[in-house]
């Protein structure tokens, strides 16, 4: 099964493919994706920008075929605009899922925390050790953003397996 996770963000979205064999998670691709560099040099406004958004997210889905997406949702804010922002980049990310009939299952913070720390408050370096000891990577992924889509790739790998376990009962 190939999964695909998402961070949302005002600015960068995180995102990562893994492969889910019977006992195995694979890391196939993860990255971020700048919202605001997808303007390039002309500036465009907020629906061009989230159109762009759109295309590299079917992009990756067609690139890579997911089955399966998880994707973070909205907990916390600080400042509303940027809250707004983020809210909108989700509904597009949920949205270009939906239109490529992913089964989208979404997870607050805590819940990808405990999934891959078994601690719920655990800080971005605590996840992004775990997320390297899990995939048994090499080196350790540096772009924060990254590492969260992965760690709730990781999520929904996991929590797909209780899902077809129950489907099964």
């Amino acid at each position: 099964m190939i999964i695909l996770g998402i961070d949302p963000g005002e600015t960068l979205i995180g995102y990562c493919v893994l492969e889910k064999s019977r006992h195995n998670l694979n890391l196939i691709d993860c990255g971020c994706i700048n919202i605001s560099s997808l303007a390039g040099k002309i500036k465009k406004n907020a629906g061009q920008k989230l159109a762009e958004l759109e295309n590299q997210i079917t992009g990756l889905i067609n690139k890579h075929r997911p089955e399966l997406a998880g994707v973070e949702e909205i907990f916390f804010f600080k400042n509303l605009k940027t809250a707004v922002g983020v809210a909108q980049a989700r509904g597009v990310i949920l949205a270009a899922c939906h239109k490529n009939n992913l089964e989208i299952l979404e997870f607050t913070p805590l819940q990808v925390k405990q999934s891959v720390t078994g601690y719920g408050r655990a800080d971005k370096k605590q996840v992004q050790k775990m997320v390297g000891m899990i995939l048994k990577l090499n080196q350790p992924l540096t772009q924060d953003d990254a590492a969260d889509a992965v760690a709730i790739a990781i999520c929904a790998a996991e929590s797909s397996k209780l899902l077809s376990l129950t489907k099964q009962r």
